[in-house]
């Protein structure tokens, strides 16, 4: 092989993998909505049962408390992504709810995620009267 066609060859070989490394990175290149599907269903598959109250409630978001080991916690979820699962009056969720919490960083809470609802709907008196 001449000095040419080695050059030619290391070259190629290198402008390959830059590209194969650009491929991966933008490939894995995670944005924030994907980061938080994933942090929900990690904290639904490992999280304990706790119980929490549900103080308000937005179409974009949840705002609960909880207490764990005479802590309490106060916070918040986005639902954005979860609206077709949640009724339509987000009012209607106020009140006690369960959640999943991970045990190392009880923080780290969901109420609701793509797998499982800790919300407790309650029905109103019409719609029990009909």
């Amino acid at each position: 092989m001449t000095a040419a066609t080695q050059l030619m060859t290391l070259g190629g070989l290198t402008l390959a993998l830059i590209v194969a490394g650009i491929w991966i990175v933008l490939r894995y290149q995670r944005n924030p909505d994907r980061l938080e599907r994933e942090r929900r269903l990690a904290v639904n598959r490992l999280g304990r049962l706790g119980d929490a109250i549900i103080n308000d409630a937005s179409d974009d978001a949840l705002y609960y408390t909880y207490t764990l080991s005479g802590v309490m916690y106060t916070a918040s979820q986005d639902i954005r992504s979860l609206r077709e699962g949640i009724p339509g009056d987000p009012s209607r969720l106020i009140g006690p709810t369960s959640l999943k919490y991970m045990t190392r960083n009880p923080a780290n809470s969901i109420v609701v995620c793509e797998q499982w609802s800790g919300l407790r709907i309650t029905i109103s008196k019409e719609l029990k009267q009909t």
